[in-house]
């Protein structure tokens, strides 16, 4: 298999059409089909699904593909030092649970980095993507919690995908609220003083259980219930319609003023917040500032 032939399938995998990755790598589709059976038959594994909407990476495929885009990267850092002018193109990725702080130490990253070129990526996400992502090496690392209710699934599928959790903070259950919710004024909350209020919750997909979700006693029942996928999304819910939601209470407060307010939920349980790696790979000099900008932003904690 030659490095362009990797390129096609990266290609293919991201546009997840055979078409549409052909058009982007100016090449023809029954061109590309063939370059994509080649690499099969020579790996003796099956890369791609095909399916009535496009293609979809099968388990080993995703495997391959990660091993594939460690190689392309390397190749074109070696181009960069040694055959172009231009300097190195680094590439960063984090795939992470909906957290703030995550976001915000991503930016003072991009801040510390300073250099001329990069391709920086963050990919906040379901639980169980974040898990594949690293297992993948789409990412370098991911970020996620885990907690008494959800250790034994999780640690099971860290253990099949052969990544490691190392926990860099534990926190408190936190209830968000607007700042003028009825309930704003009190020291502490249980879980009974919110059932009246909408829970806002992040989607999972697929893989939507307590042991997958990103909220703490997401399988306590309600009567109102929201689900999202986006960050900002359930500001404005918390704000429009009195919505809450559970997590570690680390939000810093420049970033919405006085808008949201967080207070302790008093009910026995930790979230042990840690990223994810592959049980091979070592931290990059890149994730190592990045795991020092999260440690801040929890030291910080305003």
């Amino acid at each position: 298999m030659t490095l362009q032939q990797l390129r096609y399938l990266i290609t293919v995998a991201e546009k997840g059409s055979i078409t549409e990755a052909a058009k982007a790598r100016f090449i023809s589709q029954p061109s590309l089909s063939e370059a994509i059976r080649e690499v099969e038959r020579e790996a003796k594994i099956t890369i791609f699904n095909r399916c009535r909407t496009g293609v979809a990476l099968t388990a080993e495929g995703m495997e391959f593909l990660g091993y594939a885009r460690q190689v392309v990267q390397q190749m074109e850092l070696l181009e960069s030092r040694y055959v172009s002018d231009r300097p190195a193109k680094t590439r960063f990725c984090v795939s992470t649970q909906h957290y703030t702080f995550a976001a915000n130490a991503f930016v003072e990253l991009v801040q510390r980095f300073g250099q001329e070129r990069y391709e920086f990526i963050l990919n906040e996400t379901q639980t169980h993507q974040i898990i594949e992502d690293v297992r993948n090496r789409f990412c370098d690392l991911g970020v996620l919690y885990l907690c008494e209710r959800n250790e034994n699934v999780l640690r099971r599928s860290f253990e099949e995908c052969d990544l490691e959790f190392h926990e860099l903070f534990r926190a408190a259950p936190h209830v968000f609220l607007r700042r003028e919710h009825p309930l704003a004024e009190r020291e502490k909350l249980t879980l009974k003083d919110l059932k009246p209020y909408p829970r806002l919750s992040f989607v999972q997909g697929a893989y939507a259980s307590s042991d997958f979700a990103e909220e703490l006693f997401s399988d306590e029942t309600v009567d109102k219930s929201i689900k999202i996928s986006d960050r900002a999304a359930i500001v404005n819910l918390m704000i429009g319609l009195d919505g809450y939601t559970i997590s570690s209470g680390i939000f810093p407060k420049y970033l919405h003023g006085d808008s949201i307010v967080s207070i302790p939920l008093e009910e026995e349980e930790t979230m042990r917040i840690g990223y994810l790696l592959n049980r091979d790979r070592k931290l990059s000099e890149l994730s190592e500032i990045y795991i020092d900008a999260l440690l801040q932003y929890r030291r910080n904690d305003t």
